[in-house]
């Protein structure tokens, strides 16, 4: 079920109403109104839009290969990360699971940025929710395959911009035994007092949890976190915050 009214633009839409559209596409995207200088960059494809030459998904393909929105998610993120945005902004939900999110990783990383951006877009599943002129929205499923699921999906649908860092995605959060519940995520070890870290021991361990998300191998993941003794873990979570 979804607690979100679509809006829908078509060629009979006035000009307030793609305006509101479009005000709702970067709430949706970018998470905020452009500035002043990324309108400057942005005034072709929103001017393209409000004149009707183009459509919602054709001004969310530019949106997402522009400058500005790369600027916003893409360069200020790990691989993982950025997919999970992705799906967040034009999907409007969490990615699946781990199968999907090694698809589109590899994607990502054999077709860059704008591959990405684009398959999501054409995807069937898209296709079928939204269209060519509905505005993408966060959705609720009125059934999830998993509790699990459920949750990573509500998380992200209600993190802010860096609430929970720009390195790793929500299931690997759920990996690391993480509670996001109240909006700032910890562990049950966090309220001990911990002696000053040594950075070389963060740079090391921040390095292999790079190595291990851009893999997207969840048995990797688990295996890793298991070998760490009690204080490397909490030099990992330092590491990612």
């Amino acid at each position: 079920m979804n607690t979100t009214q679509p809006i829908t633009v078509s060629r009979r839409s006035s000009l307030e109403e793609r305006q509101a559209a479009l005000t709702q596409i970067y709430r949706q995207v970018l998470e905020r109104q452009p500035y002043a200088y990324e309108r400057k960059a942005l005034a072709q494809i929103e001017k393209d839009f409000l004149r009707d030459k183009i459509g919602v998904r054709r001004f969310l393909k530019e949106l997402g290969h522009s400058e500005v929105y790369l600027n916003a998610f893409y360069h200020t993120s790990s691989n993982l990360k950025f997919l999970e945005l992705c799906f967040k902004h034009f999907m409007g939900r969490a990615l699946a699971d781990e199968d999907e999110m090694k698809f589109y990783c590899n994607l990502l990383m054999t077709r860059g940025v704008n591959g990405l951006v684009t398959a999501i877009l054409d995807s069937e599943e898209y296709r079928k929710v939204f269209g060519c002129f509905t505005v993408p929205y966060a959705r609720t499923e009125t059934y999830y395959a998993s509790p699990k699921a459920y949750l990573e999906n509500e998380s992200l649908t209600h993190e802010y911009i860096g609430q929970r860092g720009w390195v790793v995605p929500t299931m690997i959060w759920h990996h690391l035994g993480l509670n996001c519940d109240a909006g700032v995520c910890r562990h049950p070890e966090a309220d001990e007092v911990l002696d000053p870290p040594l950075s070389e021991d963060i740079d090391r361990l921040e390095q292999e949890l790079i190595a291990m998300i851009q893999t997207a191998d969840a048995s990797r993941a688990r295996t890793v976190l298991s070998s760490l003794s009690p204080a490397q873990r909490r030099l990992l979570r330092q590491a990612i915050r």
